[in-house]
């Protein structure tokens, strides 16, 4: 019955088409939907600034060249989940709560964060701004990003549906075994939805050029291929839009940079102080210590002295430029390298190489990446290093949220670059 009722209609189909002139009888014809522009927020997580300049990436290039670009400060301390978190909320990791990509709380005492934590408890300091979008009906969508997997608002783990307004309307929770060009595919294909279910705000998260800064090293031929991977996938974000007759301001960014590193530049814990007088709670890119019991006098002696590479301070007395050391999560004592170098516990057991961050955000190998390119911003536009404090007023401004005074970071910082404004 349905093949007769469908080969009817064909039918009939026909007869009327015989009757109408051909400009007309197409369907295609029909005037195309006129969309309004998408704000679509990149992480290129790693992409040093200075990667730009090595000629890799065209698609970047253009878009800088065409729209706004600059080198960017990361906040501090110069990791992926403190600087993630940052870019969607205004405020430092100091004010937002997550403070490092592993952290502990007296309140959670056996319950470390760390970057697989969906816990709302650890997030709920900071509201990000697909939350705010969503509560002001604007639809949002999320690709990995860091913290989009959760709840807001919530103070315990979540099991089943969550309620309107809580996370973006779509998200992904984040698998490296998802491709880039799935990513790319999956945030185009929730462009093409109908208009009531199509997102107006997307972030967008890739993961494989900080992999091959951390492996290689920043200088290495495994970025180089991850910059020239990651810039066909950018051009293919950029085919896919212009195919879908969709506008898109896009804000391209990363959350630091990345230094060359390696055994040759080490800092030995056990060379300078007791290890029984302390916890180390983390190490790497800088170190961070809990005293043990009645042992805070001698490790204060040991570890506030100078030292060659390496400067520590107590959380309180850490230099204001990095606005760290104020928040419960960061530990008493806090050590920070030169650029370049790793605190270890132990001397390694073997020779090694590769690139690491989380240093001095003013250093040139953590300025992190910049580009602003759409019809809200002004072509050829080089602004001044702004903090990365400054994106989440930006992204308010091109969805049409207001902006708040919470924030650390501030609109004017970009204003030159704003079709419109002064």
């Amino acid at each position: 019955m349905n093949r007769i009722a469908a080969a009817l209609a064909l039918g009939l189909a026909s007869l009327v088409g015989g009757c109408a002139t051909y400009a007309d009888a197409p369907v295609a014809n029909a005037p195309a939907e006129q969309r309004d522009p998408v704000t679509i927020l990149v992480s290129i997580d790693g992409f040093a600034s200075d990667y730009l300049a090595r000629g890799l990436t065209p698609t970047l290039s253009r878009l800088a060249a065409e729209g706004a670009s600059a080198p960017m400060r990361p906040s501090f301390p110069t990791k992926t989940f403190p600087n993630h978190w940052t870019l969607v909320t205004g405020l430092v990791p100091d004010h937002h709560g997550i403070i490092a990509n592993r952290m502990e709380d007296e309140a959670r005492p056996d319950e470390p964060f760390t970057m697989a934590t969906v816990d709302p408890y650890w997030w709920n300091e900071a509201k990000p701004i697909w939350v705010e979008a969503e509560e002001a009906g604007i639809r949002s969508a999320a690709m990995f990003w860091p913290g989009s997997a959760v709840p807001w608002g919530g103070t315990a783990v979540r099991y089943g549906p969550v309620t309107d307004g809580e996370m973006a309307s779509d998200w992904q929770a984040f698998s490296m075994q998802v491709s880039n060009t799935q990513r790319v595919n999956s945030v185009l294909d929730w462009l093409r939805r109908p208009a009531d279910i199509r997102p107006a705000f997307v972030t967008l998260y890739f993961d494989t050029v900080d992999s091959a800064g951390h492996d290689g090293g920043p200088e290495s031929a495994e970025v180089d291929q991850a910059l020239r991977d990651i810039d066909t996938h950018i051009a293919d974000l950029v085919a896919g839009l212009a195919k879908l007759g969709q506008p898109a301001n896009l804000v391209i960014v990363s959350d630091h940079g990345m230094a060359a590193t390696g055994s040759d530049k080490m800092v030995v814990l056990a060379d300078i102080v007791d290890p029984s007088l302390y916890r180390l709670v983390e190490g790497g890119a800088y170190a961070t210590f809990e005293p043990t019991d009645g042992n805070t006098e001698a490790l204060e002696k040991d570890l506030l002295r100078d030292h060659a590479h390496m400067e520590c301070w107590r959380k309180d007395e850490i230099p204001a430029r990095y606005q760290y050391g104020t928040h419960r999560r960061i530990p008493p004592y806090f050590c920070l390298p030169d650029t370049g170098w790793t605190i270890s516990a132990t001397a390694p057991d073997a020779a090694w190489s590769g690139g690491n961050h989380g240093y001095d955000p003013f250093a040139p190998e953590m300025a992190s990446l910049f580009i602003a390119n759409g019809p809200a911003f002004r072509d050829g536009v080089t602004l001044e290093s702004f903090q990365n404090t400054t994106i989440a007023p930006l992204l308010r401004h091109l969805v049409g949220l207001p902006q708040v005074s919470r924030a650390d970071g501030k609109l004017a910082d970009v204003s030159q670059a704003l079709v419109g404004e002064d």
